[in-house]
């Protein structure tokens, strides 16, 4: 494997235990707007998305406007904790302190908004720690790889000298394209299976997998 020096991270579901939070805010902003609740699967079917590619895949019958209704009220509930809380998995922030004192350009390629990104960072006192970051509401959504392509021209690296670490088929996807090695993660919110047709160079089940493997690249 070529030299690595940059990592890239997905954010919920790799480094944040997001997941359920998620479903039950989709949930409740459904319920909210009398349309019919998509099932918890469903919902994670589309994490990693960014919001208007996800809620378009899970309501597909309902026009622009109503979609931005759920979407307003997916916000606040997330915001208010009324779905319940996220965290970062345990280690996991221990793992990225140590990788960056290793020398590493530390990057996020994520689904969320800026605006929740920056939130989310801030409240665990990261929002200095990233060399760069691309939200879907800035660029373009996976699993297109243009917030890859951004991240690379902005360091002046090749696809082959990073290294993408993601739960879902939308990160796989995208590193797959521009021919980025990549990593992915069980403990997120796509099946094994579903991931390895995207031929990761590695799947890992836990933060300690992961950690105890880019501490042997």
């Amino acid at each position: 494997m070529n030299k690595i020096h940059m990592l890239v991270f997905d954010w919920d579901g790799t480094l944040m235990d997001s997941a359920d939070q998620i479903v039950h805010c989709m949930q409740i902003a459904a319920d909210d707007c009398r349309v019919t609740i998509p099932t918890a699967a469903a919902v994670q079917g589309i994490i990693g998305l960014g919001l208007p590619e996800a809620l378009e895949i899970l309501f597909p019958d309902l026009n622009a406007m109503r979609r931005h209704l759920i979407r307003t009220r997916y916000a606040w509930h997330f915001v208010a904790g009324t779905g319940g809380e996220s965290r970062m998995f345990p280690g996991a922030k221990d793992m990225l302190f140590t990788l960056k004192a290793k020398g590493y350009r530390m990057t996020i390629a994520t689904g969320k908004s800026r605006m929740g990104l920056d939130r989310v960072l801030q409240m665990n006192g990261l929002e200095t720690f990233f060399h760069a970051t691309r939200c879907a509401d800035e660029t373009i959504s996976k699993p297109h790889p243009l917030m890859l392509e951004q991240l690379l021209h902005k360091f002046k690296a090749q696809p082959q000298n990073a290294l993408m670490i993601g739960d879902s088929t939308y990160d796989m996807d995208m590193a797959q394209r521009i021919g980025m090695p990549r990593i992915g993660v069980t403990y997120g919110v796509h099946p094994a299976a579903d991931l390895l047709a995207f031929e990761p160079l590695q799947l890992l089940d836990s933060i300690e997998a992961l950690a105890a493997w880019l501490g042997s690249l």
